[in-house]
Protein backbone atom coordinates (compact mmCIF):
# COMPACT_ATOMS: atom_id res chain seq x y z
CA UNK A 1 0.00 0.00 0.00
CA UNK A 2 3.05 2.18 0.96
CA UNK A 3 4.66 1.68 -2.77
CA UNK A 4 1.30 1.88 -4.29
CA UNK A 5 1.43 6.03 -2.74
CA UNK A 6 4.62 6.62 -3.22
CA UNK A 7 4.23 5.30 -6.81
CA UNK A 8 0.62 7.35 -7.50
CA UNK A 9 1.32 11.30 -8.52
CA UNK A 10 -2.16 12.19 -7.63
CA UNK A 11 -1.44 11.30 -3.85
CA UNK A 12 1.73 13.43 -3.49
CA UNK A 13 2.15 16.85 -3.30
CA UNK A 14 4.09 18.29 -5.54
CA UNK A 15 6.47 20.65 -4.85
CA UNK A 16 6.45 24.27 -6.70
CA UNK A 17 8.79 26.57 -6.31
CA UNK A 18 7.43 29.82 -3.78
CA UNK A 19 4.58 27.38 -3.48
CA UNK A 20 1.13 27.09 -5.54
CA UNK A 21 -1.07 30.25 -5.28
CA UNK A 22 -4.20 28.84 -3.92
CA UNK A 23 -2.55 26.16 -1.63
CA UNK A 24 0.22 28.02 0.05
CA UNK A 25 -1.06 27.04 3.68
CA UNK A 26 -0.35 25.58 6.92
CA UNK A 27 -3.02 22.83 8.23
CA UNK A 28 -3.84 24.95 11.37
CA UNK A 29 -4.25 28.11 9.30
CA UNK A 30 -6.90 26.51 6.99
CA UNK A 31 -8.69 24.92 9.85
CA UNK A 32 -8.26 28.30 12.35
CA UNK A 33 -9.57 30.42 9.12
CA UNK A 34 -12.00 28.06 8.18
CA UNK A 35 -13.36 29.14 12.27
CA UNK A 36 -12.73 32.89 12.28
CA UNK A 37 -14.75 33.35 9.18
CA UNK A 38 -17.17 31.23 10.43
CA UNK A 39 -17.61 33.60 13.28
CA UNK A 40 -17.62 36.80 11.58
CA UNK A 41 -20.08 35.94 9.53
CA UNK A 42 -21.95 34.50 12.51
CA UNK A 43 -21.54 37.74 14.26
CA UNK A 44 -22.77 39.62 11.44
CA UNK A 45 -25.84 37.62 11.45
CA UNK A 46 -26.68 37.69 14.53
CA UNK A 47 -26.69 41.80 14.39
CA UNK A 48 -29.01 41.24 12.23
CA UNK A 49 -31.63 40.18 14.77
CA UNK A 50 -30.29 42.20 17.21
CA UNK A 51 -31.60 45.17 14.99
CA UNK A 52 -34.90 44.33 15.23
CA UNK A 53 -34.86 44.89 19.13
CA UNK A 54 -32.24 47.41 19.93
CA UNK A 55 -34.34 50.40 21.53
CA UNK A 56 -31.29 53.21 21.87
CA UNK A 57 -30.87 54.97 18.69
CA UNK A 58 -26.53 54.99 19.94
CA UNK A 59 -26.88 51.37 20.61
CA UNK A 60 -28.17 51.13 17.11
CA UNK A 61 -25.50 53.21 15.48
CA UNK A 62 -22.64 51.17 17.17
CA UNK A 63 -24.57 47.91 15.52
CA UNK A 64 -25.30 49.30 12.55
CA UNK A 65 -21.05 51.04 12.18
CA UNK A 66 -19.71 47.59 13.51
CA UNK A 67 -21.64 45.91 10.95
CA UNK A 68 -20.38 47.96 8.11
CA UNK A 69 -16.88 47.77 9.37
CA UNK A 70 -17.29 43.89 10.17
CA UNK A 71 -18.70 43.36 6.62
CA UNK A 72 -15.81 44.96 4.16
CA UNK A 73 -13.33 42.89 6.90
CA UNK A 74 -14.56 40.15 5.87
CA UNK A 75 -14.68 40.02 2.60
CA UNK A 76 -10.72 41.77 2.96
CA UNK A 77 -9.82 38.64 5.10
CA UNK A 78 -12.18 35.96 2.05
CA UNK A 79 -9.74 37.12 -0.89
CA UNK A 80 -6.59 37.15 1.73
CA UNK A 81 -7.10 33.10 2.46
CA UNK A 82 -8.44 32.43 -1.48
CA UNK A 83 -5.84 33.89 -2.91
CA UNK A 84 -2.93 34.33 -0.79
CA UNK A 85 -1.85 37.35 -2.26
CA UNK A 86 -2.46 40.96 -1.04
CA UNK A 87 -5.93 41.66 -1.34
CA UNK A 88 -7.44 44.32 -3.46
CA UNK A 89 -8.35 46.81 -0.91
CA UNK A 90 -6.49 47.19 2.26
CA UNK A 91 -6.99 46.91 5.85
CA UNK A 92 -8.61 49.63 7.62
CA UNK A 93 -9.09 50.73 11.29
CA UNK A 94 -12.67 50.73 12.87
CA UNK A 95 -13.15 53.95 14.88
CA UNK A 96 -15.51 54.03 17.46
CA UNK A 97 -17.65 57.10 19.19
CA UNK A 98 -17.36 56.49 22.75
CA UNK A 99 -15.72 58.52 25.11
CA UNK A 100 -12.42 57.08 27.33
CA UNK A 101 -14.42 58.04 29.86
CA UNK A 102 -15.14 54.96 32.77
CA UNK A 103 -17.00 54.76 35.94
CA UNK A 104 -16.03 52.68 38.62
CA UNK A 105 -17.66 51.30 41.79
CA UNK A 106 -20.90 49.21 42.62
CA UNK A 107 -24.25 50.66 42.81
CA UNK A 108 -27.11 47.94 44.17
CA UNK A 109 -29.08 46.50 41.35
CA UNK A 110 -31.64 43.77 40.98
CA UNK A 111 -30.12 39.95 40.68
CA UNK A 112 -29.93 38.63 37.38
CA UNK A 113 -31.39 36.19 35.56
CA UNK A 114 -32.42 33.99 32.53
CA UNK A 115 -35.30 35.99 30.27
CA UNK A 116 -38.22 34.02 30.20
CA UNK A 117 -39.20 35.76 26.66
CA UNK A 118 -37.81 37.39 23.41
CA UNK A 119 -39.72 40.34 24.00
CA UNK A 120 -37.53 40.54 27.55
CA UNK A 121 -34.45 41.19 25.56
CA UNK A 122 -33.70 44.80 26.41
CA UNK A 123 -30.39 47.07 25.39
CA UNK A 124 -28.26 45.57 28.34
CA UNK A 125 -28.68 41.92 27.04
CA UNK A 126 -28.04 43.09 23.33
CA UNK A 127 -24.95 45.20 23.88
CA UNK A 128 -23.51 42.06 26.33
CA UNK A 129 -23.78 39.74 23.09
CA UNK A 130 -22.74 41.99 20.65
CA UNK A 131 -19.85 42.43 23.58
CA UNK A 132 -19.22 38.64 23.73
CA UNK A 133 -19.11 38.01 19.71
CA UNK A 134 -16.61 40.75 19.47
CA UNK A 135 -14.39 39.08 22.28
CA UNK A 136 -14.98 35.64 20.97
CA UNK A 137 -13.57 36.32 17.37
CA UNK A 138 -10.71 38.75 18.53
CA UNK A 139 -9.76 35.60 20.63
CA UNK A 140 -9.93 33.21 17.56
CA UNK A 141 -8.05 36.08 15.20
CA UNK A 142 -5.46 35.67 17.81
CA UNK A 143 -5.07 31.75 17.36
CA UNK A 144 -5.02 32.39 13.84
CA UNK A 145 -2.91 34.41 13.89
CA UNK A 146 -0.48 32.53 15.64
CA UNK A 147 -0.50 29.49 13.23
CA UNK A 148 -0.61 31.23 9.89
CA UNK A 149 2.02 30.26 7.48
CA UNK A 150 1.07 32.50 4.91
CA UNK A 151 2.40 36.23 5.40
CA UNK A 152 -0.46 37.84 3.70
CA UNK A 153 -2.72 35.92 5.74
CA UNK A 154 -0.83 36.58 9.35
CA UNK A 155 -1.15 39.63 8.34
CA UNK A 156 -4.67 40.69 7.72
CA UNK A 157 -5.28 38.49 11.01
CA UNK A 158 -3.12 40.53 12.98
CA UNK A 159 -4.58 43.95 11.45
CA UNK A 160 -7.93 42.83 12.24
CA UNK A 161 -6.97 41.83 15.94
CA UNK A 162 -6.89 45.40 17.10
CA UNK A 163 -10.43 46.51 15.13
CA UNK A 164 -12.40 44.11 17.22
CA UNK A 165 -10.71 44.88 20.59
CA UNK A 166 -11.57 48.41 20.01
CA UNK A 167 -15.34 47.09 19.26
CA UNK A 168 -15.92 45.22 21.74
CA UNK A 169 -14.34 48.28 24.08
CA UNK A 170 -16.31 50.62 22.59
CA UNK A 171 -19.68 48.17 23.85
CA UNK A 172 -17.89 48.11 27.35
CA UNK A 173 -17.98 51.85 27.38
CA UNK A 174 -21.57 51.92 26.01
CA UNK A 175 -22.65 49.08 28.73
CA UNK A 176 -20.39 51.10 31.58
CA UNK A 177 -21.97 54.47 30.42
CA UNK A 178 -25.41 53.32 30.89
CA UNK A 179 -24.79 51.16 34.16
CA UNK A 180 -25.60 47.95 32.39
CA UNK A 181 -21.34 46.74 33.53
CA UNK A 182 -20.05 47.88 36.67
CA UNK A 183 -16.44 48.08 37.14
CA UNK A 184 -15.94 47.46 40.85
CA UNK A 185 -12.24 48.79 42.63
CA UNK A 186 -9.80 47.87 45.58
CA UNK A 187 -9.56 49.65 48.32
CA UNK A 188 -6.83 51.96 47.99
CA UNK A 189 -4.74 50.51 50.21
CA UNK A 190 -4.88 47.56 48.13
CA UNK A 191 -4.24 48.94 45.20
CA UNK A 192 -1.20 51.07 45.95
CA UNK A 193 0.53 48.19 47.01
CA UNK A 194 -0.48 46.49 44.10
CA UNK A 195 0.58 49.00 41.79
CA UNK A 196 3.97 49.36 43.29
CA UNK A 197 5.02 45.91 44.03
CA UNK A 198 6.98 46.06 40.47
CA UNK A 199 10.28 48.30 39.83
CA UNK A 200 11.62 48.61 36.41
CA UNK A 201 14.53 46.30 35.68
CA UNK A 202 17.76 48.46 34.65
CA UNK A 203 19.41 48.27 30.78
CA UNK A 204 22.12 46.17 30.09
CA UNK A 205 25.23 48.98 30.95
CA UNK A 206 23.32 50.93 33.34
CA UNK A 207 25.36 50.93 36.85
CA UNK A 208 24.67 48.31 38.64
CA UNK A 209 24.17 46.04 35.75
CA UNK A 210 26.81 43.15 35.58
CA UNK A 211 27.82 43.32 32.00
CA UNK A 212 28.36 39.79 30.80
CA UNK A 213 31.63 39.42 28.14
Amino acid sequence: MANQQMNNPSMNPVPTPGGNVTFNHGGHEVLDLHEVLSGLIGQMEQYMLYKEHIQDQELMTICQNQSAFMNSQYNIMVEAFSTGKDPSMPTSSYKMNQSNDVTYGLTPSQPSKPKQSVSELDDKCISSFMMGLAKANATAMTTASLEATNPVVRRVLADSIPNFIEMAYELFLYQNKNGYYQVPQLAQQDMQQILNSFAKSPMPGQPGQNNLQ
